[in-house]
């Protein structure tokens, strides 16, 4: 096993990450193991040190790392085959999972794409909303209304529908497809539809749709929680106005559930806080439970009939691993397993003791806000965080977080414990009370 000094040293030398400076690369943590909710970080000495997961490694791991029910399903499908192309062949895992999807998605959701990964879900949901408008002699219905502060994807297609100005993909400006871009949503889960902001974005938003009716093929957000755009909640109200425009214009309407799906905000998509169902559905993140990039596009009976029956006879897009058997296996299992036990009042339990546990964060010199939707818990700086200052300080007191922007927030596995959401909570506050 090579040191840690050898690692991290052919790390910096060799390796981008994510959003990273090859000249000048972040420092790194070298992970030996993990297993439960923790990570086994090389202590630089030969030995480890432990902290727990509170990011779920970016969200996706909601039953933490090595739980035996994912392990085995994994290694079950290693001995009969790991991989298939999915042009001219099916196989068990595959059906079986879409199957599944079909009956927990909302109505009338009937049909499954799978994807490479959850930004490839979201270009695939672009390209069934143009070859369904294209399909009903609505050539001119090439682009995306969405709102500001989105984050969908960083291939093109999706930086196209993130927040132009304040999203991470600004460099690109020029490159990309012109979207219509609305305001973003008021502020808060709670807003009712009488609020005044809230009336004054639906005018705003019906205004948009009706002036760009005849160039618009969909509407594309994330359902009340907008992720890496800022951890931003909204009123389900704004939802239901969004599918109220859908209908009336003939748009599709675009969910991405990437981040938001599986439980995450309290329902198991968080459109069911609307009572909305999309045209277009996009999951991925904890689909695998973590183990396994894969994501899937679903849709309606009529997009799906609508895109066949278009020309080209089929939906233009075919990733070579596509199904993959092993990603197939684990999201199957991943999804028993969340169903299998009361992953609601869990989620309830995670969402209380954030909430009371971030709650001293609010009177702290430099907070902005601090705000809880389901198990996702966020403080907002009043200007931007120190990322290696504030990582170190929480890493110190066992816990791993990633900072960005303004944000300290966490979104843990969903097997942490009482006592693992308390270390969580107290290890941020107590590191932003040290000073950004």
């Amino acid at each position: 096993m090579w040191s840690a000094e050898e690692v991290l040293g052919r790390d910096a030398a060799t390796l981008w990450h994510p959003y990273s400076s090859l000249t000048e690369p972040a420092p790194m943590h070298l992970v030996r193991g993990a297993s439960g909710v923790r990570l086994q970080l090389d202590d630089g000495a030969g030995g480890t040190v432990e902290a727990i997961d509170a990011m779920a490694s970016w969200w996706c791991m909601i039953h933490g790392y090595r739980h035996p029910v994912l392990d085995a399903a994994l290694k079950a499908q290693v001995d009969s085959f790991s991989h298939v192309m999915f042009g001219g062949l099916t196989h068990e895992p595959a059906v079986r999972l879409a199957d599944r999807l079909v009956e927990i998605a909302p109505e009338p959701i009937r049909h499954v794409f799978f994807c490479d990964s959850g930004s490839v879900s979201v270009e695939v949901a672009i390209k069934l909303a143009l070859q369904y408008q294209v399909a009903r002699g609505n050539n001119g219905r090439t682009r995306m209304l969405t709102v500001r502060g989105g984050y969908h994807g960083d291939t093109f297609a999706p930086m196209s529908v993130c927040d132009p100005v304040n999203g991470m993909h600004s460099l690109f400006t020029g490159a990309l497809k012109e979207q219509v871009f609305g305001p973003q949503p008021p502020a808060g889960f709670l807003r009712a539809e009488d609020d005044p902001e809230y009336l004054a974005w639906a005018a705003s938003m019906r205004a948009l749709a009706a002036e760009y009716r005849d160039q618009v093929a969909a509407i594309i957000v994330e359902p009340i929680l907008q992720g890496a755009g800022g951890m931003y909640p909204y009123s389900p109200a704004c939802l239901k106005l969004l599918r109220e425009l859908a209908d009336e214009h003939g748009f599709l309407l675009i969910l991405d559930e990437i981040a938001t799906g599986f439980g995450r905000t309290g329902t198991l998509f968080a459109s069911e806080h609307a009572d909305v169902a999309p045209d277009i559905l996009c999951i991925g993140k904890a689909l695998t439970g973590g183990y396994l990039s894969m994501a899937a596009t679903l849709c309606t009976t009529e997009v799906a009939h609508t895109v066949s029956s278009g020309p080209g006879g089929a939906l233009m897009h075919g990733p070579t691993f596509m199904a993959n058997p092993l990603a197939c296996a684990v999201s199957l299992a991943s999804i028993d397993l969340l169903l299998s036990q009361d992953w609601a009042e869990r989620v309830g339990e995670i969402s209380a003791g954030l909430t009371s546990g971030l709650a001293p964060a609010a009177a702290l010199p430099g907070v902005k806000d601090v705000r809880v939707l389901g198990a996702v818990g966020v403080v907002q700086l009043a200007g931007p965080v120190d990322l290696k200052r504030m990582t170190d300080a929480v890493l110190r007191r066992g816990v791993w977080v990633r900072p960005f922007r303004d944000l300290v927030y966490t979104m843990p596995p969903y097997v942490s414990t009482d006592e693992d959401i308390a270390t969580i909570t107290s290890a941020i506050t107590e590191a932003i009370a040290e000073g950004n």
